[in-house]
């Protein structure tokens, strides 16, 4: 059994009465799954002239809800405070983008994991992951400047895999050119992805890799052992 449940929300911006409206839903329904909300757009809303004043976007969202909710604490009742801050901030961002997706978290000693689950995540990912690892980062310096030094990964539709074999690829194509005696400087990454190259590539004889630069520029190089 379910029940339907609706609310309707205001906003500067569609995506601000999007966002609005699913954390009302989320109090109404703990639990809710995001990715089944329904949204009815009544107002795109409208500056005013010069800038001054504004008509407020004007959003209805509804979805079916269980009619009993589960007594046993979920997931987020066992998030750390890093955990929850990292995911209350990635639900802000994709909910001021307009995207109703699940947000999931993953945590480990070593590092917090946040995947997005359902909904359209081309434009969370962006062209070349640039948006997915630019939240990714900003991520990273919100869990560093809160004191807390364990990574984040923010994943969505399987990209993280995916760049995974394009890394790891480049990093072989590189580990060859420096068998031949060169030295091969590759494109900046995040911590997580040039530990990725470190990794793939300790192993193999005749190359060795080092970090270098400053982060958000901070790259590796693979040249000879």
């Amino acid at each position: 059994m379910s029940r339907e449940v609706s609310v309707e929300t205001t906003g500067e911006t569609v995506g601000e009465a999007k966002w609005k409206a699913l954390r009302d839903l989320e109090r109404i329904a703990p639990g809710l799954d995001r990715a089944s909300v329904r949204f009815q757009v009544v107002a795109e809303g409208e500056r005013g002239l010069l800038g001054v004043g504004y008509t407020p976007a004007r959003v209805v969202a509804s979805a079916d809800a269980p009619e009993r909710e589960s007594a046993a604490p979920g997931p987020r009742g066992e998030e750390s405070p890093a955990a929850t801050h990292t995911r209350e901030l990635v639900e802000t961002v994709v909910g001021a983008l307009g995207i109703s997706t699940r947000v999931e978290v993953h945590e480990s000693a070593d590092e917090i994991s946040i995947t997005c689950v359902g909904g359209d995540l081309g434009l969370l990912i962006g062209k070349h992951g640039h948006t997915i690892d630019a939240l990714q980062y900003v991520a990273n310096a919100a869990a560093h400047r809160h004191g807390d030094g364990k990574p984040v990964t923010i994943d969505a539709a399987g990209y993280r895999d995916r760049r995974r074999a394009t890394l790891e690829g480049i990093a072989l194509r590189a580990a060859g050119r420096a068998e031949r005696g060169e030295r091969v400087a590759l494109e900046p990454m995040t911590p997580v992805e040039r530990k990725l190259v470190h990794e793939r590539l300790k192993d193999v004889p005749g190359v060795q890799t080092a970090s270098e630069g400053t982060d958000p520029n901070r790259y590796v190089v693979v040249l000879p052992a």
